[in-house]
């Protein structure tokens, strides 16, 4: 086995199951959770050479396929609301509830990305401002607004933590 082999079969081992199970808490399924965790890896692969940071690629990719994941759900939920609109009226139980994680969905693009790299898959300022080709200062910055719009859309009921870089 070459050493490239090798460390991408070392990097799938350490960073394959944090991803499927980060995956996992945001989708609520577990095959789409692996779907998504083994399209990231094949994105990954096929530019292997060029990528100085894997797990922070891995985590990017994943982050935008949750989204696209999401965007797809909401579809579909669309979807079945049209068909049963000729029957009797009622809230379905997604929409029922406050829960923060249709809050960190309902953020615009900039704004949940940064959200999702720190706060569910634990990357450091300085590695989601890499992925994101974004500097620290604005990746903190983003951050900072997107906790505040968490906070307003909770009624001022949470705080969040400091962010560290």
């Amino acid at each position: 086995m070459d050493p490239a082999e090798q460390e991408a079969r070392e990097v799938f081992e350490e960073v394959y199951p944090r991803l499927a199970g980060w995956c996992r808490g945001l989708v609520d399924s577990d095959a789409a959770a692996h779907d998504i965790a083994a399209e990231a890896f094949t994105r990954l692969w096929s530019r292997w050479r060029s990528v100085d940071r894997p797990e922070a690629y891995l985590f990017g990719v994943a982050a935008n396929l949750v989204k696209d994941y999401w965007r797809l759900r909401d579809r579909e939920r669309n979807a079945m609301r049209h068909l049963k609109a000729s029957g009797p009226a009622h809230a379905p139980a997604a929409d029922q509830g406050l829960a923060v994680r249709s809050l960190v969905e309902s953020l615009p693009s900039r704004l949940r990305v940064p959200v999702l790299l720190y706060y569910y898959a634990g990357l450091p300022v300085s590695e989601i401002a890499s992925v994101l080709h974004r500097r620290p200062g604005t990746v903190k910055s983003d951050l900072h607004l997107a906790r505040e719009r968490l906070r307003n859309a909770l009624g001022g009921r949470y705080e969040y933590t400091g962010i560290t870089a």
